[in-house]
């Protein structure tokens, strides 16, 4: 896929993974826009060289917008009433001549809690959530376009993304790290680099109405993971809290209601996927390693 002439991205939300997403397509020859709320976040791709459109569920796309499209990635989450994307541009969409992917950033979070215990492409969703709900939802629409109308549409069930500038490095070297305690929690996550790999995968090798776990091999607590970063910065770990006396925001909570191990033998095996960071200590060592090249 190093050739990208002819070959169009087009984002709906260039927010950190998109972005990651774009930056190594147009590395490679595409031609990449995408969305922003707000005009200012236009203005700013625009300096980039991305082809910017402002865009919400009160202001639609400009028309001509998805002119000469190929792919696309839908990574908005849906609100209240819906999935802002489908709901405005579904039809726009399901007419584009000669579509050949869309990716759609679904969650893990679709799986519910799981006690701990494994899942896989293959398990029954029971969002336990709103947050999952909604996009179960969301889910079940994308992939109706494909049982409906041949849209080419694959679903990415992400776990927690990661990578530089989203790491705990600064909030430790801040002092506002925490280190929340709630035996048994697990979480999956993902360096936003080897997301990158996966998308990049699927389109070159398209399987519409695929749905993939998005995750990397070592589900680990939260805690654990605060703690191996602080020993990296040479910082002492913030104290364990326990989870009742954490104070923390409804959707911050929520975010402990659900533990599981995700699979990710599917990308590994259909899509040819090999982690560049296979868990999270490789991961954090190489943020850390860029952000200490970048301050050389």
């Amino acid at each position: 896929m190093s050739n990208g002439a002819g070959r169009h991205l087009f984002c709906f939300g260039l927010g950190y993974s998109a972005l990651a997403l774009a930056q190594r397509l147009s590395g490679e020859g595409w031609q990449v826009s995408g969305t922003a709320r707000s005009e200012d976040r236009v203005g700013q791709l625009r300096a980039h060289g991305v082809a910017g459109f402002r865009f919400d569920r009160a202001t639609p796309l400009a028309a001509g917008a998805l002119a000469g499209v190929s792919h696309i990635l839908v990574s908005i989450p849906p609100e209240d009433d819906g999935d802002p994307v489908f709901a405005r541009h579904r039809d726009d969409i399901v007419a584009l001549p000669g579509l050949a992917w869309l990716g759609y950033l679904s969650t893990t979070g679709v799986y519910g809690d799981r006690a701990g215990g494994w899942v896989d492409e293959t398990s029954a969703p029971a969002p336990t959530g709103t947050r999952g709900q909604r996009r179960l939802v969301a889910e079940r629409d994308w992939l109706g376009l494909w049982r409906d109308h041949g849209v080419p549409v694959h679903v990415f069930r992400l776990a927690a993304i990661y990578g530089p500038g989203r790491s705990p490095f600064a909030a430790l070297r801040a002092g506002t790290a925490r280190r929340i305690d709630k035996p048994g929690q697990v979480f999956s996550r993902i360096h936003v680099e080897d997301l990158v790999a996966v998308l990049h995968a699927s389109i070159a090798r398209p399987r519409p109405g695929a749905v993939y776990n998005v995750c990397d091999d070592a589900p680990a607590p939260p805690a654990d993971v605060v703690a191996y970063a602080a020993g990296l910065i040479g910082l002492t770990p913030p104290p364990l809290v326990p989870l009742a006396a954490a104070g923390l925001s409804p959707l911050a909570r929520s975010f402990y209601d659900e533990s599981k191990r995700v699979s990710n033998a599917l990308i590994k095996r259909e899509l040819a996927v090999r982690l560049r960071y296979p868990d999270y200590r490789r991961g954090l060592a190489a943020i850390l390693a860029e952000e200490n090249r970048a301050a050389r």
